[in-house]
């Protein structure tokens, strides 16, 4: 058996929360490592977290400076070289676009560490995914990510969440929720097919675990309704029948479906209440105006009807709530259009994934204060489209 296939083995072998130990076991033995750890980021995007038994013995590691938040932010690997010779190499875990963390692997000798980059950068790759799929199984991984207490309202809305990015040929795809660690209303959601992309934007309403109740409530009346098959007109439909059935008009959410055609960039989008969207296209940030309906649940049995446009190769699109939008500087002066369209422009060579943290690091800075009044939600899209059949 090759070494790879003895560290895979490994991995889908071992018990959800001894994912670590087991790649530690494995690179030591099979590669000559002198050092294992494994990092996650933090809901809030800020800090690379040890994954380890409470209480922890490791630092955790700042997401934008040093080797192992250089490798986070590029999603390669990065080698770092020690006094004594030995080299760290950080290497990115992610999953299909999905950026969890870093696993560092430290080996003897410079020689070593470029013979091996390419297979530890896959075994990193395996890891991530076992991570995912542990997670059903034992709380390790999530406690490891939170450098605070999140409050039980976050806690739901974090677990409604499909991840904070994804990849694929056609798209990228990145999401963030502030403040990560008492969000209450505003979600996301995604779903892919071979042909279509699916994303909900959600402008939670109320606060605390009222809020998240009614985020839940309607996003899982939304996917129900996805995975019926039906259309997005008719999914806003039916979310708006449940979550009047259940508040009678009393609250209600405002959420922007779309369905992405994979092949040809036509869209159908519903307008339920508008949160608001953004798009860049060559060099040029514009609002794209759509036809704004009743938030779901305000009235009983309400219709709803898609509107459509067209996504060209190389447009980002940038979609947010209201604790974007309209958040006050301390002069009372709104974000707005326009400051929204100069944080879109600062951040248009970022990649997707980074976007909406950068984007919400300008809007502290308008806001004045760290802790928000209101959640905030930035999603942002890269359409590349189709790529040609070869």
């Amino acid at each position: 058996m090759n070494r790879f296939l003895a560290a895979e083995r490994a991995l889908r072998t071992a018990a959800p929360h001894e994912l670590l130990d087991a790649v530690r076991r494995v690179l030591v033995e099979q590669y000559a490592a002198t050092g294992v750890e494994l990092f996650l980021a933090d809901y809030s995007l800020t800090l690379l977290q040890p994954v380890s038994v409470l209480p922890h013995t490791l630092q955790p590691l700042s997401v934008h400076n040093g080797p192992a938040g250089r490798a986070f932010g590029s999603q390669q690997p990065h080698a770092e070289d020690e006094p004594d010779g030995r080299v760290r190499l950080h290497l990115p875990v992610s999953v299909r676009g999905d950026r969890l963390g870093v696993l560092t692997v430290t080996l003897p000798g410079s020689d070593l560490a470029r013979r091996y980059q390419e297979e530890l950068h896959d075994i990193a790759e395996v890891l991530a995914h076992e991570v995912v799929v542990a997670e059903r199984d034992t709380d390790l991984y999530l406690q490891a990510r939170r450098k605070d207490r999140l409050t039980l309202a976050a806690e739901m809305q974090w677990q409604l969440l499909p991840g904070r990015s994804c990849s694929r040929p056609e798209y990228d795809l990145a999401a963030q929720l502030e403040p990560a660690y008492g969000i209450f209303g505003d979600n996301f959601d995604w779903s892919a097919t071979a042909d279509h992309l699916m994303l909900y934007v959600t402008n939670g309403m109320g606060e605390g675990i009222e809020a998240s109740l009614l985020t839940s409530l309607a996003l899982n009346a939304l996917r129900n309704a996805r995975r019926a098959g039906v259309s997005i007109a008719d999914q806003a439909a039916l979310a708006d029948q449940a979550v009047y059935a259940h508040y009678r008009g009393r609250c209600y959410l405002s959420v922007l479906l779309f369905d992405f055609d994979l092949e040809t960039g036509r869209v159908s989008v519903v307008d339920a209440g508008s949160p608001r969207m953004l798009r860049l296209r060559g060099g040029v940030v514009e609002a794209v105006a759509l036809d704004a309906q009743l938030p779901l649940g305000m009235f009983e049995e309400t219709d709803y009807i898609a509107q459509e446009f067209t996504v060209e190769p190389g447009d980002r699109l940038v979609f947010v709530s209201d604790g974007v939008h309209a958040v006050a500087s301390p002069k009372g002066e709104n974000y707005g259009d326009a400051a929204l369209a100069r944080a879109i422009q600062a951040t248009r060579l970022l990649p997707a994934a980074e976007v909406p943290r950068a984007i919400l690091r300008e809007l502290t800075s308008h806001r004045g204060e760290a802790t928000p009044d209101d959640d905030a939600l930035v999603v942002c899209l890269d359409w590349r489209g189709k790529p040609p059949a070869h």
